[in-house]
Protein backbone atom coordinates (compact mmCIF):
# COMPACT_ATOMS: atom_id res chain seq x y z
CA UNK A 1 0.00 0.00 0.00
CA UNK A 2 1.25 3.55 -1.03
CA UNK A 3 0.36 5.01 2.25
CA UNK A 4 3.03 5.76 5.12
CA UNK A 5 2.22 7.15 8.66
CA UNK A 6 4.39 10.40 9.07
CA UNK A 7 3.53 11.81 12.61
CA UNK A 8 1.90 10.23 15.80
CA UNK A 9 1.19 11.93 18.62
CA UNK A 10 -1.38 11.49 21.65
CA UNK A 11 -3.10 13.07 24.36
CA UNK A 12 -3.97 12.16 28.23
CA UNK A 13 -5.92 14.36 30.00
CA UNK A 14 -4.75 15.64 33.65
CA UNK A 15 -1.95 13.94 35.71
CA UNK A 16 -2.20 9.86 35.76
CA UNK A 17 -4.33 8.52 38.23
CA UNK A 18 -3.57 5.68 40.32
CA UNK A 19 -5.36 2.57 41.59
CA UNK A 20 -6.24 4.21 44.87
CA UNK A 21 -7.17 7.91 43.52
CA UNK A 22 -9.44 6.51 41.10
CA UNK A 23 -12.68 7.01 43.37
CA UNK A 24 -11.90 10.66 43.74
CA UNK A 25 -12.64 11.07 40.10
CA UNK A 26 -15.82 8.45 39.34
CA UNK A 27 -17.08 8.66 42.97
CA UNK A 28 -17.38 6.74 45.85
CA UNK A 29 -19.14 3.17 45.90
CA UNK A 30 -19.94 0.95 48.35
CA UNK A 31 -20.84 -2.80 49.17
CA UNK A 32 -21.03 -4.92 45.90
CA UNK A 33 -19.33 -2.31 43.73
CA UNK A 34 -16.10 -1.68 46.02
CA UNK A 35 -15.30 -6.18 46.15
CA UNK A 36 -15.93 -5.95 42.32
CA UNK A 37 -13.40 -3.05 41.75
CA UNK A 38 -10.73 -4.77 43.79
CA UNK A 39 -11.73 -8.52 41.87
CA UNK A 40 -10.82 -6.55 38.75
CA UNK A 41 -8.26 -4.25 39.94
CA UNK A 42 -6.14 -7.43 40.87
CA UNK A 43 -6.79 -8.53 37.22
CA UNK A 44 -6.29 -6.30 34.71
CA UNK A 45 -2.32 -4.58 35.38
CA UNK A 46 -3.64 -1.39 34.84
CA UNK A 47 -1.77 1.02 37.00
CA UNK A 48 -2.49 4.07 36.18
CA UNK A 49 -4.68 6.25 33.40
CA UNK A 50 -6.29 9.31 33.02
CA UNK A 51 -9.75 10.60 33.35
CA UNK A 52 -10.95 13.98 31.56
CA UNK A 53 -12.16 15.36 34.96
CA UNK A 54 -11.81 17.67 37.58
CA UNK A 55 -11.44 15.77 40.63
CA UNK A 56 -12.02 18.68 43.01
CA UNK A 57 -15.65 20.01 40.86
CA UNK A 58 -16.02 16.92 39.18
CA UNK A 59 -16.91 18.99 35.66
CA UNK A 60 -15.65 17.39 32.62
CA UNK A 61 -12.15 19.03 31.54
CA UNK A 62 -12.53 17.90 27.91
CA UNK A 63 -15.05 17.10 25.14
CA UNK A 64 -14.58 13.31 23.17
CA UNK A 65 -14.07 16.06 20.31
CA UNK A 66 -12.27 18.03 22.00
CA UNK A 67 -9.56 15.10 23.33
CA UNK A 68 -9.37 14.59 19.59
CA UNK A 69 -8.48 18.02 18.59
CA UNK A 70 -5.93 18.46 20.99
CA UNK A 71 -3.92 15.01 19.72
CA UNK A 72 -4.59 16.59 16.18
CA UNK A 73 -2.92 19.95 17.58
CA UNK A 74 0.40 17.92 18.63
CA UNK A 75 0.69 16.29 15.23
CA UNK A 76 1.15 19.64 13.87
CA UNK A 77 2.84 21.15 16.45
CA UNK A 78 6.55 22.44 14.82
CA UNK A 79 6.37 21.28 11.77
CA UNK A 80 6.78 23.51 8.99
CA UNK A 81 5.31 21.48 6.58
CA UNK A 82 1.82 19.55 5.91
CA UNK A 83 -0.09 22.20 8.89
CA UNK A 84 -3.16 21.53 9.99
CA UNK A 85 -4.99 24.25 7.14
CA UNK A 86 -3.25 21.63 4.64
CA UNK A 87 -5.94 18.02 5.88
CA UNK A 88 -7.32 16.75 2.86
CA UNK A 89 -9.14 14.25 4.80
CA UNK A 90 -10.05 13.97 8.49
CA UNK A 91 -11.11 10.17 9.36
CA UNK A 92 -12.02 10.11 13.42
CA UNK A 93 -13.28 6.68 15.48
CA UNK A 94 -14.82 6.31 18.92
CA UNK A 95 -17.18 4.02 20.98
CA UNK A 96 -18.18 7.06 23.24
CA UNK A 97 -19.10 10.05 20.94
CA UNK A 98 -20.22 13.07 22.72
CA UNK A 99 -23.69 13.25 20.93
CA UNK A 100 -25.94 10.69 18.73
CA UNK A 101 -25.85 13.53 15.78
CA UNK A 102 -24.19 14.93 14.56
CA UNK A 103 -21.04 12.70 13.64
CA UNK A 104 -18.10 12.62 15.54
CA UNK A 105 -16.00 13.83 12.95
CA UNK A 106 -17.98 17.17 12.54
CA UNK A 107 -17.36 17.96 15.77
CA UNK A 108 -13.72 17.17 15.89
CA UNK A 109 -13.35 19.28 12.97
CA UNK A 110 -15.43 22.02 14.32
CA UNK A 111 -13.50 21.96 17.17
CA UNK A 112 -10.15 21.92 15.05
CA UNK A 113 -11.28 24.63 12.94
CA UNK A 114 -9.36 23.76 9.54
CA UNK A 115 -10.77 24.69 6.47
CA UNK A 116 -13.11 22.38 4.09
CA UNK A 117 -11.81 19.02 3.86
CA UNK A 118 -13.52 15.62 3.48
CA UNK A 119 -14.46 13.79 7.00
CA UNK A 120 -15.56 10.32 7.73
CA UNK A 121 -17.24 8.89 11.21
CA UNK A 122 -16.41 5.45 12.28
CA UNK A 123 -18.64 3.72 14.47
CA UNK A 124 -17.94 0.71 16.93
CA UNK A 125 -15.85 0.45 19.66
CA UNK A 126 -12.22 -0.31 20.25
CA UNK A 127 -12.20 -1.35 16.32
CA UNK A 128 -13.75 2.10 15.07
CA UNK A 129 -10.02 3.72 15.32
CA UNK A 130 -8.55 1.04 13.35
CA UNK A 131 -11.11 1.65 11.14
CA UNK A 132 -10.73 5.22 10.37
CA UNK A 133 -7.00 4.93 10.03
CA UNK A 134 -7.52 2.46 7.03
CA UNK A 135 -10.42 4.74 5.50
CA UNK A 136 -7.19 7.34 5.54
CA UNK A 137 -5.07 5.05 4.27
CA UNK A 138 -7.06 3.81 1.22
CA UNK A 139 -7.98 7.33 0.63
CA UNK A 140 -3.82 8.26 0.15
CA UNK A 141 -3.25 5.14 -1.88
CA UNK A 142 -5.85 5.31 -3.99
CA UNK A 143 -4.61 8.87 -4.70
CA UNK A 144 -8.36 10.83 -4.12
CA UNK A 145 -5.99 12.86 -1.17
CA UNK A 146 -2.58 13.86 -0.64
CA UNK A 147 -2.97 13.14 2.90
CA UNK A 148 -5.50 11.97 5.82
CA UNK A 149 -5.29 12.56 9.46
CA UNK A 150 -6.87 9.90 11.20
CA UNK A 151 -8.01 9.67 15.04
CA UNK A 152 -9.33 7.73 17.79
CA UNK A 153 -10.60 8.73 21.05
CA UNK A 154 -12.28 8.06 24.17
CA UNK A 155 -14.61 9.99 26.33
CA UNK A 156 -15.29 6.75 29.06
CA UNK A 157 -15.55 8.30 31.84
CA UNK A 158 -18.87 9.95 31.20
CA UNK A 159 -19.84 6.33 31.40
CA UNK A 160 -18.27 5.21 34.86
CA UNK A 161 -19.40 7.60 37.39
CA UNK A 162 -21.21 7.19 40.26
CA UNK A 163 -23.49 9.90 39.79
CA UNK A 164 -24.20 8.48 35.78
CA UNK A 165 -24.76 5.01 37.18
CA UNK A 166 -27.28 6.38 40.07
CA UNK A 167 -28.80 8.77 37.81
CA UNK A 168 -29.38 5.46 35.21
CA UNK A 169 -30.64 3.53 37.54
CA UNK A 170 -27.78 1.66 38.70
CA UNK A 171 -27.31 3.02 42.41
CA UNK A 172 -30.34 1.35 43.39
CA UNK A 173 -30.15 -1.14 46.42
CA UNK A 174 -29.46 -5.20 45.25
CA UNK A 175 -33.46 -5.85 45.99
CA UNK A 176 -34.72 -2.71 43.67
CA UNK A 177 -31.87 -4.36 40.64
CA UNK A 178 -33.35 -7.65 40.91
CA UNK A 179 -36.61 -6.05 39.87
CA UNK A 180 -35.29 -4.37 37.10
CA UNK A 181 -32.46 -5.24 34.68
CA UNK A 182 -30.44 -8.04 35.37
CA UNK A 183 -27.87 -6.23 33.64
CA UNK A 184 -27.19 -4.50 37.16
CA UNK A 185 -24.34 -6.56 38.75
CA UNK A 186 -20.59 -7.54 38.06
CA UNK A 187 -21.72 -7.55 34.29
CA UNK A 188 -22.55 -3.56 34.47
CA UNK A 189 -19.70 -2.70 36.84
CA UNK A 190 -17.08 -4.99 34.82
CA UNK A 191 -15.78 -1.83 32.44
CA UNK A 192 -15.83 0.94 35.78
CA UNK A 193 -12.46 -0.03 36.54
CA UNK A 194 -10.81 -0.96 33.16
CA UNK A 195 -11.57 1.80 30.87
CA UNK A 196 -10.08 5.35 30.49
CA UNK A 197 -9.79 8.80 28.32
CA UNK A 198 -7.50 9.49 25.47
CA UNK A 199 -6.96 10.44 22.38
CA UNK A 200 -4.61 9.57 19.39
CA UNK A 201 -3.76 11.00 15.81
CA UNK A 202 -1.86 10.07 12.95
CA UNK A 203 -0.61 12.02 9.41
CA UNK A 204 -0.98 10.12 6.23
CA UNK A 205 1.17 10.72 3.61
CA UNK A 206 1.61 9.20 0.19
CA UNK A 207 5.27 9.86 0.75
CA UNK A 208 7.72 8.98 3.39
CA UNK A 209 8.35 11.84 5.83
CA UNK A 210 11.93 13.60 4.43
CA UNK A 211 12.99 13.78 8.24
CA UNK A 212 13.36 11.15 10.25
CA UNK A 213 11.14 7.38 9.94
CA UNK A 214 8.00 7.04 8.48
CA UNK A 215 5.37 3.92 9.08
CA UNK A 216 4.53 2.45 5.76
CA UNK A 217 1.12 0.85 5.66
CA UNK A 218 1.29 -2.83 4.18
CA UNK A 219 -1.69 -4.22 4.82
CA UNK A 220 -5.00 -3.78 7.48
CA UNK A 221 -7.01 -6.71 7.90
CA UNK A 222 -10.60 -6.22 9.66
CA UNK A 223 -12.88 -9.16 10.29
CA UNK A 224 -16.08 -9.57 11.72
CA UNK A 225 -17.50 -12.47 13.35
CA UNK A 226 -20.71 -11.13 14.17
CA UNK A 227 -22.86 -13.69 12.34
CA UNK A 228 -22.04 -16.60 14.10
CA UNK A 229 -21.62 -14.95 17.89
CA UNK A 230 -23.74 -13.13 19.83
CA UNK A 231 -23.70 -9.52 21.38
CA UNK A 232 -20.53 -9.02 24.38
CA UNK A 233 -20.12 -5.61 24.52
CA UNK A 234 -23.29 -3.51 24.89
CA UNK A 235 -24.46 0.45 25.78
CA UNK A 236 -27.63 1.70 24.96
CA UNK A 237 -29.79 -1.86 25.04
CA UNK A 238 -29.85 -4.46 27.12
CA UNK A 239 -28.83 -8.51 26.27
CA UNK A 240 -32.11 -10.61 26.26
CA UNK A 241 -31.61 -14.00 27.41
CA UNK A 242 -31.81 -15.56 23.85
CA UNK A 243 -28.98 -13.33 23.27
CA UNK A 244 -30.24 -10.68 21.12
CA UNK A 245 -30.76 -6.69 22.37
CA UNK A 246 -33.55 -3.98 22.89
CA UNK A 247 -32.37 -1.01 22.12
CA UNK A 248 -33.04 1.91 24.16
CA UNK A 249 -35.78 3.38 21.96
CA UNK A 250 -37.79 0.04 22.34
CA UNK A 251 -37.51 0.82 26.14
CA UNK A 252 -38.45 4.71 25.31
CA UNK A 253 -41.66 4.04 23.51
CA UNK A 254 -43.08 1.35 25.86
CA UNK A 255 -44.38 2.59 28.81
CA UNK A 256 -44.57 -0.30 30.81
CA UNK A 257 -40.57 -0.79 30.54
CA UNK A 258 -37.94 1.00 32.74
CA UNK A 259 -34.72 2.70 31.37
CA UNK A 260 -32.94 1.95 34.03
CA UNK A 261 -29.56 0.20 33.37
CA UNK A 262 -29.56 0.81 29.75
CA UNK A 263 -27.05 3.52 28.50
CA UNK A 264 -24.73 1.78 31.25
CA UNK A 265 -22.07 -0.35 29.29
CA UNK A 266 -21.84 -3.85 30.22
CA UNK A 267 -19.64 -6.83 29.13
CA UNK A 268 -20.77 -10.11 29.41
CA UNK A 269 -17.29 -11.31 30.77
CA UNK A 270 -18.02 -14.82 30.95
CA UNK A 271 -18.99 -14.85 26.64
CA UNK A 272 -15.50 -13.01 26.95
CA UNK A 273 -13.22 -14.95 28.10
CA UNK A 274 -14.97 -17.98 26.78
CA UNK A 275 -14.55 -16.60 23.21
CA UNK A 276 -12.34 -13.89 22.61
CA UNK A 277 -8.93 -15.38 21.94
CA UNK A 278 -10.03 -18.24 20.86
CA UNK A 279 -12.58 -16.67 18.44
CA UNK A 280 -10.49 -13.82 17.32
CA UNK A 281 -6.82 -15.13 17.25
CA UNK A 282 -7.27 -19.04 16.78
CA UNK A 283 -10.30 -18.72 13.88
CA UNK A 284 -9.12 -15.27 12.51
CA UNK A 285 -5.40 -14.91 12.09
CA UNK A 286 -4.74 -18.07 10.06
CA UNK A 287 -6.25 -16.94 7.44
CA UNK A 288 -4.64 -13.43 7.34
CA UNK A 289 -1.02 -15.43 7.40
CA UNK A 290 -1.54 -17.43 4.66
CA UNK A 291 -3.16 -14.20 2.40
CA UNK A 292 0.01 -12.60 3.57
CA UNK A 293 2.40 -15.39 4.13
CA UNK A 294 3.46 -13.95 7.36
CA UNK A 295 5.30 -15.73 9.41
CA UNK A 296 7.12 -15.05 13.33
CA UNK A 297 10.44 -14.43 12.20
CA UNK A 298 9.48 -11.44 10.20
CA UNK A 299 7.78 -9.91 12.84
CA UNK A 300 10.09 -7.16 14.71
CA UNK A 301 7.39 -6.03 17.21
CA UNK A 302 3.91 -7.33 18.00
CA UNK A 303 1.86 -4.18 19.72
CA UNK A 304 -1.15 -6.40 21.10
CA UNK A 305 -4.52 -4.34 22.20
CA UNK A 306 -5.77 -6.38 25.11
CA UNK A 307 -8.28 -4.86 27.96
CA UNK A 308 -6.71 -7.00 30.75
CA UNK A 309 -3.35 -8.57 31.65
CA UNK A 310 -5.54 -11.41 32.56
CA UNK A 311 -5.66 -11.84 28.51
CA UNK A 312 -1.45 -11.82 28.13
CA UNK A 313 -0.88 -15.46 28.39
CA UNK A 314 -4.22 -17.12 26.97
CA UNK A 315 -2.97 -15.05 23.81
CA UNK A 316 0.91 -16.26 23.77
CA UNK A 317 -0.42 -19.76 24.07
CA UNK A 318 -3.05 -18.89 21.29
CA UNK A 319 -0.10 -17.93 19.07
CA UNK A 320 1.72 -20.98 19.63
CA UNK A 321 -0.92 -22.96 18.58
CA UNK A 322 -1.35 -21.54 15.42
CA UNK A 323 2.50 -21.52 14.74
CA UNK A 324 2.94 -17.67 15.09
CA UNK A 325 4.90 -17.77 18.26
CA UNK A 326 5.93 -14.28 19.11
CA UNK A 327 8.24 -14.61 22.32
CA UNK A 328 6.97 -11.61 24.85
CA UNK A 329 10.50 -9.94 24.67
CA UNK A 330 8.99 -8.48 21.26
CA UNK A 331 5.72 -7.41 22.81
CA UNK A 332 5.35 -3.56 23.28
CA UNK A 333 2.11 -2.41 25.03
CA UNK A 334 1.36 0.48 27.86
CA UNK A 335 -1.74 -0.61 29.50
CA UNK A 336 -0.16 -0.83 32.73
CA UNK A 337 0.79 3.20 32.63
CA UNK A 338 -1.82 4.30 29.88
CA UNK A 339 -4.89 2.19 30.84
CA UNK A 340 -7.27 1.06 28.43
CA UNK A 341 -8.71 3.77 26.25
CA UNK A 342 -10.34 1.98 23.79
CA UNK A 343 -10.59 3.54 19.94
CA UNK A 344 -7.45 5.38 20.87
CA UNK A 345 -5.64 2.35 22.88
CA UNK A 346 -3.50 1.41 19.35
CA UNK A 347 -3.10 4.85 18.40
CA UNK A 348 -1.42 5.69 22.02
CA UNK A 349 0.67 2.82 21.86
CA UNK A 350 2.27 3.45 18.50
CA UNK A 351 3.17 7.31 19.54
CA UNK A 352 5.17 6.19 22.92
CA UNK A 353 6.90 3.28 20.17
CA UNK A 354 7.59 6.02 17.84
CA UNK A 355 9.14 8.23 19.98
CA UNK A 356 10.95 5.67 22.49
CA UNK A 357 14.42 5.03 19.80
CA UNK A 358 13.37 1.49 19.66
CA UNK A 359 13.07 1.49 15.99
CA UNK A 360 14.95 1.03 12.83
CA UNK A 361 14.70 0.79 9.28
CA UNK A 362 13.13 -2.14 8.23
CA UNK A 363 11.37 -3.28 11.06
CA UNK A 364 7.88 -4.33 11.35
CA UNK A 365 5.13 -3.65 13.30
CA UNK A 366 2.19 -6.04 13.90
CA UNK A 367 -1.21 -4.87 15.40
CA UNK A 368 -3.53 -6.65 16.65
CA UNK A 369 -6.93 -4.65 17.83
CA UNK A 370 -10.10 -6.88 19.05
CA UNK A 371 -13.15 -5.97 19.59
CA UNK A 372 -15.74 -7.59 21.66
CA UNK A 373 -18.59 -5.42 20.72
CA UNK A 374 -20.19 -8.66 18.74
CA UNK A 375 -16.51 -10.33 18.09
CA UNK A 376 -14.44 -8.44 15.04
CA UNK A 377 -11.18 -8.15 15.13
CA UNK A 378 -8.17 -6.09 12.90
CA UNK A 379 -4.85 -6.68 12.38
CA UNK A 380 -2.28 -4.70 10.75
CA UNK A 381 1.30 -4.67 9.42
CA UNK A 382 3.18 -1.63 9.41
CA UNK A 383 7.11 -1.48 8.05
CA UNK A 384 9.41 1.12 9.54
CA UNK A 385 11.22 3.30 6.33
Amino acid sequence: MQAYITRTSSFLPGPPVTNDAMENYLGSVAGMSAKTRKIILSGNGIEQRHYAIDPITGALTHTNARLAAEAIRLLFAGYRSTQLADIQCLCCGTSSPDQLMPGHSSMVHGEVGTGPCEIISTAGICMSGISALKYGAMTVALGLTENAVATGSELASTFLRTDFFQSMGSGASPEQNKSRHAAFSFEEQFLRWMLSDGAGAVLIEKIPSAQGYSLQIEWIEIISLAHSLEPCMVAGAVKQDDGSLRGWREYACDADSEMGGVFTIKQDARLLNRKVIQSLVGRCLPPVMEKHRLKAEDITLFLPHYSSDYFREPLARQLDEIDLPIEQQRWFTNLRTKGNTGAASFYIMLDELFASGKLKCGDTILGFIPESGRFSVAYLLLRVV
